[in-house]
């Protein structure tokens, strides 16, 4: 395999990476909103537990496979990574990844909390919103920053 075959190996696994990582976020994110209060607690369960695995089985790598991949990238083309698109990438990634560590952590959270209540266990149901509400809310600066990053990176602006 020559040289350039590789990089569009490498940018293949990176688009398709980009494309698992924002596909299932807005995937996942539309299955756990639409088990909402109100709907079956069974339901409810089983969009938080297939949302956990999810976020594991397809985010977890593609968030891991993205900064692999695009610093591989930047170095086989020359590209500065100092250049000011590139950085603001970074930063906007960084801040993607910040609101989706936390928003991992809710859903995991909840689902247990749906556990014990189905277990017959005590539950709270305002908790269970309040977090609910602090997940939806890191969501918008999460998809927001990679829609940007998105643009960045077929726009390659010369700032």
């Amino acid at each position: 395999m020559s040289a350039v075959d590789g990089y569009l190996v490498g940018k293949a696994l990176h688009i398709l990476s980009a494309t698992i990582l924002f596909g299932t976020g807005i995937g996942i994110a539309f299955f756990f909103w639409s088990a909402r209060q109100g709907a079956n607690d069974a339901a409810r369960l089983f969009a938080a537990r297939t949302t956990v695995t999810a976020d594991f089985l397809f985010t977890l790598p593609a968030v891991i496979l993205q900064p692999l991949t695009g610093f591989w990238m930047v170095r086989k083309s020359g590209i500065d990574p100092a250049e000011a698109w590139l950085v603001f990438t970074y930063c906007l990634y960084g801040l993607a990844g910040a609101c989706w560590l936390p928003v991992v952590w809710l859903q995991v959270r909840m689902k247990r909390m749906l556990e014990r209540k189905l277990d017959g266990g005590p539950f709270d149901e305002k908790q269970f919103q309040t977090l609910r509400g602090i997940w939806f809310a890191l969501g918008w600066p999460a998809f927001g920053g990679l829609v940007v990053v998105f643009w960045l990176m077929v726009a390659k602006p010369g700032w």
